[in-house]
């Protein structure tokens, strides 16, 4: 007896971002996360990079108009519920996904990979400064101490600092800022990410969110695993607070059951939790 068809509708995310040749992180963290929350993911690569668990070796950054053909060919034939934004790698990359994202039907994630896990600066000041536009299109921006440093120009340091630079990102357009607290000051044990949101003519909404510190060298990809976790569940059609609470509270697992792989750290697991 032959089966009968029997396909699934799932719904389908977007995500713009580089490629991890190591698998960790990037274009495939961010497909491995998606399935793992039973969403669709559809991928714009924006730069293709030579790296494993010990370190990046060289990045190719593609053509503004390559990503742009990729995103169209994405959106013209799929009906993606949510996207999300990782390493844009130039000036004119992260200019062209601003204007495409503008006119996205949808919420969409900025994670604005700016700097590595060494402190080392990714992108240029140009490319920096244009993320100012892309950040005001964003329904959540997720940077991480760092990150929302550059982007507020101003010191990071404790949930306090983070509270008030997801206020000045709110301000400047994004619908909600997620001030990522692994690298504050504060207490060992515990790690508070900060959830700053509102609606026009009120003053935001924060939310701190904590959760008990994992002791682990292997975070490699836990950024881009975060964002496309609240994707997914935006995707599905979560409330925005709900999503970022439930995405931010599965870290733990993910990071806790990291994939001990390669020579390196590893990298954090995003299949570590079923989501679904």
């Amino acid at each position: 007896m032959t089966p009968s068809l029997d396909p699934v509708s799932p719904p389908v995310a977007l995500t713009i971002a580089g490629s991890d040749s190591g698998g960790g992180a990037g274009i495939q963290a961010d497909l491995k996360t998606m399935t793992t929350h039973g969403v669709f993911g559809t991928s714009v690569v924006t730069a293709t990079t030579a790296q494993n668990t010990r370190g990046v070796h060289d990045v190719v950054p593609l053509s503004a108009e390559h990503v742009t053909a990729q995103y169209d060919a994405v959106v013209e034939d799929f009906a993606p519920e949510a996207a999300k934004t990782g390493m844009l790698a130039t000036r004119e990359i992260v200019e062209a996904v601003t204007r495409k994202v503008r006119g996205f039907d949808g919420p969409v994630v900025v994670d604005p990979v700016m700097v590595a896990a060494t402190g080392d600066r990714l992108l240029s000041a140009g490319a920096e400064a244009a993320y100012e536009d892309l950040v005001a299109s964003a329904t959540l921006v997720t940077p991480n101490a760092d990150e929302a440093a550059i982007l507020v120009d101003g010191a990071v340091e404790t949930p306090a600092d983070a509270a008030a630079a997801g206020r000045t990102l709110v301000e400047r357009g994004a619908d909600a800022a997620l001030v990522k607290g692994g690298h504050l000051d504060g207490d060992g044990e515990v790690v508070v990410d900060t959830l700053v949101w509102g609606t026009e003519g009120e003053d935001p909404r924060v939310r701190r969110i904590e959760n008990p510190r994992i002791d682990a060298a292997a975070t490699h990809g836990s950024g881009c695993t975060l964002s496309s976790a609240i994707a997914s569940r935006l995707a599905r059609g979560e409330p925005l607070e709900e999503a970022v609470v439930a995405a931010v509270d599965g870290m733990g697992e993910a990071i806790r059951r990291g994939y001990d792989v390669g020579e390196g750290p590893g990298a954090v697991n995003p299949t570590a939790t079923d989501a679904r």
